[in-house]
């Protein structure tokens, strides 16, 4: 049976990168990434809410920077999925499943709100096809869009227990009047609440220096598990990671670029003087990726404005690259 085609804004680009031949040896992932309408037509689906292994996965983009701007952040971010495609491209493509993108869904002007109900329909429907979906961000009013897709699934209405895992500085709950990038997990708290389903947050590299006493009291309300940047050394965060999924049957990760140090990731809003390494970052996606219970994940906060050398672009690809292996 075809897949419906999701609703985007803009259709996937074509990819370039690196020519070194025709040869499956020599292939990258430009060469490898197909437009999502060829799986459509051909039907290459899973079981809704299946974890397989190789399940194909599914790349979309989130163009927005409207959360950033109304949290007062450094907008930009709206230009980061094209800039991680194009770092991407010229990667070497080593992954045992098929990798379609299915273009990017646009935040016109304020309306915030209208594009995280649409990249959630999106993601949803990709997910109920049996893909494991891959979005990138934008600023970190990603990780409700992406909420609103993984809640909206099959795999949540058949009963499974949904964990939200974090790498970020940031605990982003704000109790603001607007939404912002500041914002999504206070509500996605409140709408796991009224689901009358527990809310299961945790987060790797909180910066302390830049989170407030009233966010740490209501991490400490809502019974979010948290590990401070400092106290990220490799086999803590490992035990960590575990334990939380030791309590999960499926998984969203999301990835606020600013969880890393400002040397490694120069290019977001928020720039960390202190950050989680790179290596203890990518062994979490290693991590996750062999647990089975991946479900979803996205990367956010890339502002290319900012980038150095393209170094935090960079960073992302091979993050994305990680967590499909």
């Amino acid at each position: 049976m075809a897949s419906p085609t999701p609703d985007v804004d803009t259709p996937p680009s074509a990819w370039t990168g690196r020519f070194d031949g025709d040869g499956p040896e020599h292939r990258r992932w430009w060469q490898a990434v197909e437009p999502y309408a060829s799986a459509a037509a051909s039907g290459h689906d899973g079981p809704p809410g299946a974890l397989a292994p190789s399940a194909p996965a599914v790349l979309l983009g989130f163009c927005s920077d409207e959360g950033v701007r109304r949290n007062k952040g450094r907008p930009g971010a709206a230009a980061a999925p094209a800039a991680v495609r194009k770092a991407l491209g010229p990667l070497a493509f080593h992954l045992d499943r098929a990798v379609y993108d299915a273009g990017d869904v646009t935040v016109p002007g304020p309306d915030l709100e209208g594009g995280q109900a649409r990249l959630g329909s999106a993601v949803t429907a990709l997910l109920d096809a049996g893909h494991l979906t891959v979005v990138l961000g934008g600023g970190h009013e990603t990780a409700y869009a992406s909420y609103l897709g993984v809640s909206g699934s099959g795999a949540i209405r058949d009963g499974s227990r949904l964990g939200v895992l974090n790498l970020d500085a940031h605990f982003d709950l704000r109790d603001e009047p607007v939404p912002s990038s500041g914002t999504p997990f206070l509500q996605m708290a409140r709408a796991e609440a009224g689901a009358g389903r527990d809310f299961r947050y945790a987060v790797v590299g909180i910066s302390e220096a830049n989170n407030t006493r009233a966010l740490f009291d209501t991490a400490d309300r809502l019974g979010v598990r948290y590990l401070l940047d400092e106290d990220c050394a490799a086999d803590r965060v490992e035990a960590f990671v575990a334990s939380f999924l030791d309590g999960i049957d499926v998984l969203y990760l999301t990835i606020d670029l600013d969880v890393l140090p400002a040397s490694v990731a120069p290019g977001v809003s928020a720039p960390a003087a202190y950050g989680v390494p790179l290596p203890v970052i990518s062994a979490v996606c290693r991590q996750v990726a062999r647990s089975g219970k991946l479900l979803h994940c996205d990367v956010a906060e890339l502002n290319p404005e900012f980038d150095l050398d393209h170094r935090t672009a960079r960073v992302a690809a091979r993050l994305v690259d990680t967590l499909l292996r």
